[in-house]
């Protein structure tokens, strides 16, 4: 009877709920692009005004949202945070960073990720949760700060951890919008991989490190159950080169289970920290499929 009824709340929950789509997440990231260029660390403006209208936008559908704001060489940053679900509750966290490499529109890296908090966060609007799920917008992943105890990231982990916030995991957006269909577009850390996984870079990826934690499990699991789009999954030591190149990697500094999605950054992307990380280059549909999955998969393992 538990289980039956388990099925009947998510039939419920998930039967009328809206889906993302090539549309919306294109007028997302026109704003992003267009409005908030070179939002790198140097260039205050544009990261508070890009911080901002994520709030706009989490406020919209959030039960609450607010700025944790943070230090880091003599100026303040913030992360942006939006909760859904009952406030005490075992608290699921899904991040991406809205910062960029440099000059450049960081279209894939990382708009496509803060896209899809975006879209989450309308997704998720009313739905009837047991868990607690904050979506975290992090500024400073990108270097000088990335590895650092600066990085926005490392800021919200240990956060959670200093208040003994009761933690089922993390899931990690990171460059979630470029595919490619052409032979050898796809390169790995250890060249045996291909042999397994394929030259073609026409899929998306969940990473995790061995020994990953309940929560890393139960949400690939999830995720790969009917998928919407071609998935593939990847586990590895976390000293593999590339395997912790994104805010997961705090998450499991603080021993949090934690996975990240991602179309695998510079192993497929040429555009990677280059001005010609536009929004021309990505894959519109493939995204919002992505979004769509992780939106599934989030439900599942939250309620």
């Amino acid at each position: 009877m538990r289980g039956l009824l388990f099925y009947i709340q998510l039939i419920c929950t998930c039967s009328f709920a809206q889906v993302s789509d090539s549309a919306s997440v294109s007028l997302h990231l026109s704003k992003i692009v267009k409005d908030f260029p070179n939002r790198n660390f140097q260039n205050q403006k544009s990261l508070n005004g890009c911080a901002i209208y994520i709030y706009d936008e989490f406020a919209r559908y959030a039960d609450s949202a607010y700025y944790q704001e943070f230090d880091a060489d003599k100026q303040t940053y913030k992360n942006v945070i939006a909760s859904f679900g009952p406030q005490d509750a075992q608290r699921i966290i899904v991040g991406a960073h809205y910062d960029v490499c440099g000059n450049q529109d960081g279209a894939d890296d990382n708009a496509s990720g803060i896209v899809g908090l975006l879209e989450l966060a309308r997704l998720l609007q009313n739905q009837k949760l047991s868990k607690r799920i904050d979506l975290v917008a992090y500024s400073l992943e990108e270097p000088p700060f990335f590895r650092s105890e600066k990085m926005g990231s490392y800021i919200h982990a240990k956060s959670l951890k200093d208040e003994n916030i009761d933690v089922y995991g993390m899931i990690c957006l990171e460059m979630i919008g470029y595919f490619s269909d052409e032979k050898k577009s796809q390169k790995y850390p250890l060249g045996l991989l291909k042999m397994f996984y394929g030259g073609k870079g026409d899929y998306i990826t969940l990473v995790k490190k061995m020994s990953s934690g309940k929560m890393a499990k139960h949400f690939k699991r999830k995720f790969n159950k009917k998928p919407l789009i071609k998935t593939k999954n990847f586990t590895a030591p976390a000293k593999l080169t590339g395997i912790d190149f994104s805010d997961h990697l705090n998450y499991w500094l603080f021993d949090y289970s934690a996975v990240m999605v991602t179309n695998t950054g510079f192993y497929r992307n040429p555009n990677y920290h280059e001005k010609t990380d536009k929004i021309e280059t990505l894959n519109l549909v493939k995204m919002a499929k992505v979004i769509n999955q992780v939106h599934k998969a989030l439900i599942v393992i939250s309620i």
